[in-house]
């Protein structure tokens, strides 16, 4: 069995001012996501500037925020939002979902392509390939934190966390660090380091991380206020992920489709 390591959620105390992990993780995250950008924009031909790739990181990051926060709200907290409307606003109480943040990432990337005359697939096939870290890092915090811990197991891979109970559980966070975050971003990656037909990026992507993410959700605990949404084993984070994968293969099909149909018209 493995030891949790008890690290404390607050990097560093100024005073009366605490600064956590997870917000260090956050601004890791989007600092990743903004170097990983100026290498893309770097190569020949990549149409993007540096202009354009801190104005990206910038919407990302309020899309993931508001987005995140709103579909924790809708997703996993519906009763307390429909109590307390107020609630979604105090986003120190906590409760971020990923699900909610790529949504909020999408409109966010829609917002930003108007604004410097860039299709939606175009921006999200460029930003696709920078998210994989920052998954990494959150989930990382999540682990700092003892939060999102897995279901009991007797496995060597279990520990026993703070606030999960005396008996040792699966690190589901450690799980989502390396499957969502560290394999889907060399898969992401180094699949756009050639040319690649639009929306073949973004459908990888979606596709990657909704399988990850639903084969993860089997050793991760549900939450307590919902438990399992169908069959008594399906989960909230597994319902959410089946339209993710389904949008991943549609991508890819069209987007290999529309190259097939182009290079058969050609003479």
């Amino acid at each position: 069995m493995l030891t949790f390591p008890n690290i404390d959620p607050v990097a560093l105390s100024l005073g009366p001012l605490k600064i956590h992990w997870y917000g260090v993780m956050y601004l890791v995250a989007f600092g990743a996501a903004f170097w990983l950008g100026r290498r893309r924009a770097n190569k020949p031909g990549s149409g993007w500037s540096t202009e354009q790739i801190s104005d990206v990181v910038f919407y990302g990051a309020l899309g993931t925020v508001l987005g995140g926060r709103i579909g924790y709200s809708l997703f996993y907290g519906m009763s307390g939002f429909l109590a307390d409307p107020v609630s979604i606003f105090r986003v120190w109480e906590g409760g971020m979902s990923y699900h909610g943040g790529m949504l909020g990432v999408a409109i966010a990337m829609w917002l930003f392509g108007r604004k410097y005359k860039k299709s939606f697939f175009e921006t999200t096939d460029f930003i696709t390939p920078l998210v994989p870290t920052g998954i990494a890092a959150v989930r990382f915090a999540n682990f700092i934190n003892g939060e999102l811990w897995g279901r009991i197991t007797d496995s060597p891979m279990g520990m026993v966390f703070p606030t999960g109970g005396p008996l040792p559980r699966h690190p589901s966070q450690l799980y989502e660090m390396f499957l969502e975050g560290i394999v889907l971003f060399f898969i992401v990656w180094f699949f756009s380091a050639k040319s690649r037909p639009r929306m073949a990026v973004s459908g990888v992507f979606c596709l990657g991380y909704g399988s990850f993410r639903f084969l993860v959700e089997f050793f991760r605990q549900p939450d307590e206020h919902m438990g399992f949404m169908a069959f008594n084993w399906l989960t909230m984070g597994q319902l959410l992920s089946i339209p993710l994968i389904a949008l991943g293969v549609t991508l890819l099909i069209l987007a290999y489709r529309n190259t097939n149909s182009q290079k058969a018209s050609q003479p």
